[in-house]
């Protein structure tokens, strides 16, 4: 396992020969909701125009990217972990393991894996990080779209079942209008109950 912080472009093209797949996840920071990482192979046959970085598209771009995604991808494989599992072994670790979960439900098996970020979880096979890949690696960009768009489409299925708490807006990021909604309205059970600002509204 390898962390690259800076990156050439002779060790760009080195990650990315052979089969490699490239991770991502979304929802590390809000106080709902599960973790949700993607692991994505490309095929090189079959190239998709703009894949970027998910937090600099637009929802639009975001959402028609996603389709292609899935549609000309290799492989594509969406890993979560739950509220609970978060605060049973703490955000890292859950991100962890469901970096795991997206590799290990790939149809097909990659020489390599490519995490964006400083950590790699154990897998059967070889992983780097590479820090701020999601915008070096076009498999990282591909996995940070689709968990993007997964964990956010969750987001607006839960601001259907509690509208008052504004989901579809904040996507449970610890915004003023998150705040005070748990304050007047409580905790649900899709709340991270060992994230500071629930824990103190629990106590």
């Amino acid at each position: 396992m390898t962390v690259f912080k800076g990156i050439t472009e002779e060790q760009l093209l080195e990650l990315t020969q052979g089969l490699h797949a490239g991770v991502d996840e979304v929802g590390r920071g809000p106080l709902v909701g599960d973790v949700v990482t993607a692991a994505v192979i490309l095929d090189p046959k079959n190239p998709i125009e703009g894949l970027h970085d998910s937090k600099k598209l637009s929802e639009k771009k975001r959402d028609a990217l996603y389709e292609q995604i899935l549609d000309k991808s290799l492989a594509v494989s969406v890993g979560r972990a739950s509220p609970q599992e978060i605060d049973e072994i703490n955000i890292l670790q859950a991100t962890m393991v469901a970096m795991q979960r997206a590799v290990v439900g790939l149809s097909i098996t990659p020489d390599t894996v490519l995490i964006d970020g400083n950590r790699v979880p154990e897998l059967p096979m070889v992983g780097h990080a590479i820090v701020k890949g999601d915008g070096l690696i076009e498999a990282i960009s591909a996995a940070s779209i689709v968990a993007k768009v997964v964990r956010d489409r969750e987001m607006f299925e839960l601001d259907k079942k509690h509208p008052e708490y504004g989901f579809a807006a904040h996507k449970g990021y610890p915004t003023k209008a998150h705040m005070e909604a748990l304050s007047v309205h409580g905790v649900l059970p899709e709340h991270r109950r060992s994230f500071k600002p629930v824990r103190e509204l629990i106590a």
